[in-house]
């Protein structure tokens, strides 16, 4: 007679959600640096509020396309040329096809500075 086969039951592993580690919300980012500096909460706030709008004006249409914030990082505006319409060959499926015509446009490119490279 053949042997039955047995199966083990099968032990799942429990996620530790207490190590893990979330991304910071506004409110505790705000809370942390207000206990930190010695301002409130509104004041860290509106040093943000003004910190926008200083990047706005400098990334923005009439000014110099960069921005740095000191020993972390510079926010720059690169100019992506306009694509002509083309025929290709789609990396999904095989099959060649006309790819459509894209506009130029701005987009916003990041570049870490020492300061940050050195914190990770």
């Amino acid at each position: 007679m053949a042997k039955k086969k047995t199966t083990r039951k099968k032990t799942t592993k429990k996620k530790a959600s207490s190590t893990e580690m979330k991304p910071r919300t506004k409110t505790e980012i705000f809370g942390s640096i207000s206990e930190d500096t010695g301002l409130t909460r509104k004041e860290v706030a509106s040093v943000f509020e003004s910190m926008s709008s200083l990047i706005k004006k400098d990334i923005g249409r009439r000014g110099p396309g960069t921005f740095t914030v000191p020993g972390l990082l510079k926010i720059r505006k690169h100019r992506k040329p306009a694509t002509k319409r083309r025929f290709g060959k789609n990396p999904f499926t095989g099959e060649e096809q006309w790819f459509a015509a894209k506009p130029a446009k701005n987009v916003v490119k990041f570049t870490a500075l020492k300061g940050l490279k050195e914190m990770v």
